[in-house]
């Protein structure tokens, strides 16, 4: 049996401003892309492209508001509005947690069409060069999730199992008598970390180490992360459960569904349009 080791949420305390670990998280996220990015504009068909390092600058700042607005808007739409509306405040409060990846998926690809038709590139090209760049970010996203003792597993039917955790209760102080939820349960952040983020960058960089269809990379992604959050929604608590024709469904596999079905109709397309010796025309203006 383990119990969640309940790290201080704030990594530093500099007079009246403190330093999150939750907010380094999103740091660390954002450093990740640049330094990933700057390996890939080197890879020989992603050279050809003509990529710049002043287009990762570029690209991190809009895909950060994307990101922000986008993952914290969702969170208030998607998952908790009733809590949110109930407190406006609380919204603008993203150190302490609550951004929905779905949201910030959207808000990312709003963020770049932005951006390409400012900077006059593909949009589909864009797409398929952030797609290896985000999971990593994902990744540690979910490590700030799991120091702030947020999105507590299931509890586990084998109360034996090596990893199976004792989780705080988050409504009650952590410090110095902690209060638990009931039951040994998944530390599924961890799993999310783990599958969503580090199995799912594995593959998809692998795959984009080659020239592929437009549009091939960003809908492999879309299809690897969708399928990865469907399947670690199950050791997750759901924010909410649905039972649709006998089959119960949470908010998370809910919203990855759509990104499964599209993705797969996607990749259909992109190989299709590279047999056809065609190319999807993208306005540049």
């Amino acid at each position: 049996m383990l119990i969640h080791p309940m790290p201080d949420p704030i990594a530093l305390q500099l007079g009246p401003v403190a330093i999150h670990w939750y907010g380094l998280m999103y740091v660390l996220a954002f450093a990740l892309f640049i330094a990933l990015g700057r390996v890939r504009i080197k890879q020989p068909h992603i050279a050809a492209q003509q990529w710049k390092k002043e287009d990762l600058d570029d690209m991190l700042f809009y895909g950060m508001m994307g990101v922000i607005i986008g993952g914290r808007l969702g969170e208030v739409l998607f998952y908790e509005p009733l809590k949110y509306f109930s407190d406006p405040i609380e919204i603008f409060k993203v150190w302490h947690g609550g951004m929905s990846f779905h949201g910030g998926f959207l808000g990312v690809l709003i963020a770049m069409s932005v951006w390409a038709r400012k900077a006059g590139r593909n949009l589909l090209d864009v797409y398929d060069f952030i797609a290896p760049l985000v999971p990593l970010g994902y990744a540690a996203g979910r490590l700030g999730n799991f120091i702030n003792a947020e999105l507590p597993g299931r509890v586990v039917s084998d109360q034996s199992l090596p990893w199976a955790m004792l989780w705080p209760d988050t409504r009650y102080p952590l410090h110095p008598d902690p209060v638990f939820l009931q039951g040994l349960r998944h530390p599924s952040p961890l799993y999310q970390l783990l599958i969503d983020g580090l199995i799912v960058f594995v593959i998809l960089w692998l795959y984009s180490r080659k020239e592929r269809p437009r549009l091939a990379v960003g809908a492999f992604y879309t299809l690897l992360y969708g399928c990865a959050r469907f399947f670690t929604e199950y050791f997750r608590t759901p924010d909410w459960e649905r039972v649709i024709a006998g089959v119960p469904i949470t908010s998370g596999q809910a919203l990855s569904l759509p990104m499964i079905i599209g993705a797969i109709i996607m990749l259909v397309w992109a190989y299709k349009v590279r047999q056809r010796g065609t190319a999807p025309i993208i306005s540049k203006a």
